[in-house]
């Protein structure tokens, strides 16, 4: 009984390194073999999720360690974030980084595309200037201010 009573004392020490490295790393190394992004977006996430979680647990190892429940709950987290029924790090991404984390700065106002060009090209995410700067390259910019004069115009129609 008492070595019952010791696993579930010390069970986030036996399940955590498994949950939280061993099988992150093994997807991560298949979805840099796969050829979509979205588990590059999964893993990538939730490695920088970790990290964070990891430099709370440093930065606060004075408070946390007097909450004897902090290592389930980082442990729940991890899960959450891991296992592929609840994509937590998929989640987080789409529903908090997408939507208040802007790369637009990232455009660079001497670039040489019209001001017009710029405002379009500073709303995007990334992934998605990236297919519209190639687009570009390829048409050229004309072949793009057409393109965003047929999209304005059919948002008017809808609307």
């Amino acid at each position: 009984m008492s070595s019952i009573i010791k696993i579930i004392q010390h069970f986030d020490a036996l399940i955590g390194p498994g949950v939280m490295l061993l099988y992150p790393l093994y997807a991560s190394m298949r979805a840099i073999e796969s050829p979509s992004t979205l588990d590059d977006q999964q893993w990538l996430t939730y490695w920088v999720l970790y990290s964070l979680t990891t430099l709370f647990e440093l930065s606060c190892w004075g408070i946390l360690q007097w909450l004897p429940f902090w290592p389930y709950l980082k442990l729940l987290f991890c899960m959450w974030l891991v296992l592929p029924i609840f994509n937590g790090a998929a989640y987080i991404y789409e529903n908090v980084v997408r939507k208040y984390v802007k790369i637009g700065w990232l455009v660079d106002p001497v670039s040489g595309y019209p001001e017009g060009q710029r405002k379009v090209l500073q709303m995007m995410s990334l992934d998605a200037r990236k297919s519209v700067e190639r687009y570009i390259e390829k048409y050229g910019p004309d072949a793009f201010e057409r393109v965003v004069r047929a999209a304005e115009k059919e948002a008017k129609k809808t609307y």
